[in-house]
């Protein structure tokens, strides 16, 4: 049985941690665990993953120094080669890949990505499977929201979301709610 490998990186928001298998070219990235408010991402980790252990990987430090970079609001393109979608449902991974496909500055809603994807009514569907985005930031599911503007969840609590956002330009206001006419799909 292979056991899986964490590397843990500092961001604005504590830490982020990187969950994979495999070794050079069959490297695939199981799960990236944010902080919030209650955890740290390496606990996340660690309560996830059984017989899990710290290990550094050219490619993993790569991707995380990445994110570390989106993190600071610089210009980032990921791209899914690392990304193993086998835990994922079908209609997951649907989401997940039409987020991925919102690019920079734009957002979409909850309702707006069903629809694109052919999901009748699937507003909730679509909430359900960014709330277990095992790939945030790589999958930017900070740039689905509520259909009435308002920010919705995330993994990396609100405050994360926000920042996020206004790094890509979309203005929120007071309140809470996004001012932007850049929606996608």
């Amino acid at each position: 049985m292979e056991y899986p490998f964490y590397d843990t990186f500092s961001s604005p928001f504590d830490s982020f941690t990187i969950v994979w298998k495999g070794t050079g070219s069959e490297l695939k990235v199981q799960r990236i665990f944010l902080s919030d408010a209650k955890l740290n991402s390496k606990v996340k980790a660690l309560k996830s993953f059984k017989h899990i252990k710290s290990k550094s990987s050219s490619s993993i430090t790569l991707l995380g120094e990445k994110i570390q970079q989106f993190f600071r609001g610089e210009i980032v393109e990921f791209d899914l080669e690392l990304v193993d979608f086998n835990k994922c449902l079908e209609v997951q991974k649907r989401v997940l890949l039409a987020e991925y496909g919102i690019p920079r500055g734009y957002i979409s809603t909850y309702k707006r990505i069903a629809t694109h994807i052919d999901i009748i009514n699937g507003a909730r569907v679509v909430g359900n499977a960014l709330a277990r985005n095992p790939f945030p930031i790589v999958i930017p599911c900070h740039r689905a929201i509520k259909t009435n503007g308002e920010l919705g969840g995330y993994q990396g609590g609100i405050k994360m979301k926000r920042m996020l956002l206004e790094f890509e330009g979309i203005e929120i206001s007071e309140r809470g709610k996004v001012i932007t006419n850049r929606f996608y799909y």
